[in-house]
């Protein structure tokens, strides 16, 4: 009786133990199989939202991330630049946003959402250079008491607002592009998705 339970105990434990065993190794089986329902790097890279934290933006700060492998500017405008953007509109090639170079709902002075956080993806309209960030006023280079802040491309020497609107006689045809984005709260933006469709 008592070689029985002993048996009995061993069986179970033995039992117990492949069954942990058996379970592990589903686990690693399977493991390869729904990693690839996952999204690749690459894929990511190719188009997946960016969300971008803001908090701490402050006012001619900007940050750059990566969307589809371009680089976008979000940054920070103060009320005297945003009043600035309404005075430049007979230097600029497009001061209405005529061409398709931004989303319905950033189609007006500041082609923002909100007038003071600029989205912007960071790609001269020319060639593809990146445009440096200018925000300084009156830059000596740049034409002095007339440049109210923007972005100037060091490859052909175009030039835009802090809308990222082409100035006239620049070498880029259009405005500079405003990626999909809107925000999913006051402190937090998602760029690549429209509003509609998150």
């Amino acid at each position: 009786m008592l070689e029985q339970e002993i048996d009995l105990k061993k069986r179970r434990f033995l039992t117990n133990a492949t069954s942990v065993v058996g379970a592990v190794g589903v686990g690693f089986v399977a493991w390869p199989f729904l990693s690839t329902w996952l999204p690749s790097a690459r894929a990511k890279a190719a188009g997946a939202p960016v969300d971008v934290d803001i908090t701490k933006l402050e006012p001619g700060q900007l940050v750059r991330v990566l969307w589809r492998k371009k680089p976008v500017w979000i940054f920070r405008r103060d009320a005297s630049t945003i009043a600035a953007l309404k005075t430049l509109d007979s230097e600029l090639l497009d001061p209405d946003n005529q061409e398709d170079q931004q989303p319905v709902y950033a189609k007006n002075k500041h082609r923002s959402i909100k007038a003071e956080v600029a989205v912007i993806v960071g790609v001269c309209t020319h060639l593809g250079c990146s445009p440096t960030y200018r925000p300084e006023l009156g830059a000596a280079d740049l034409g002095g008491d007339s440049w109210k802040g923007g972005f100037y491309c060091p490859c052909h020497g175009s030039k835009f607002d802090l809308a990222g609107r082409v100035y006239k006689g620049a070498p880029a045809p259009t405005n500079l592009v405003i990626p999909p984005h809107h925000f999913v709260s006051d402190s937090l933006i998602r760029i690549g998705v429209d509003q509609k469709a998150s």
